[in-house]
């Protein structure tokens, strides 16, 4: 029998939090930052609990992008849950890119077509220099 799922006033803060923030990648430590400024006080545990449970339904994406790395969540929109998804990340500040380009797609289908590879794109980070480390 399964448990029963509630929806907590914390879960909806977190929520409202993640499309506040839409298309951008947060982690929990940001989340913890954000409702401490607001004189809030949500444990970690309670974030992770309700982060994975908002990845299970499908509205939100997390992102491993190196080992060691804090995990990125990002809110998506119901249409979204199935797009592909690349990463850019800057080199000199850190900057993490989110992009969602239908001409990157391409490259995971000749991938798949001409050599037999599906690409997993939560995964998949380019790494360069962003405009504003440029200038």
């Amino acid at each position: 029998m399964k448990k029963a799922q509630y929806k907590t006033r914390q879960l909806f803060e977190i929520e409202d939090f993640l499309k506040n923030n839409e298309n951008k990648h947060v982690t929990v430590n940001d989340i913890i930052l954000f409702f401490k400024e607001q004189g809030k006080n949500i444990g970690k545990a309670t974030i992770y609990r309700h982060l994975e449970r908002m990845v299970s339904d499908g509205i939100v994406h997390k992102y491993m992008l190196e080992t060691g790395d804090s995990a990125c969540f990002e809110y998506v929109e119901s249409e979204d849950t199935h797009q592909v998804c690349f990463h850019c990340k800057c080199e000199k500040c850190g900057k993490l890119i989110h992009l969602k380009c239908s001409e990157l797609s391409l490259i995971g289908e000749h991938l798949r077509d001409e050599h037999g590879f599906d690409i997993d794109h939560a995964r998949t980070v380019f790494y360069g220099t962003c405009n504003e480390c440029r200038e």
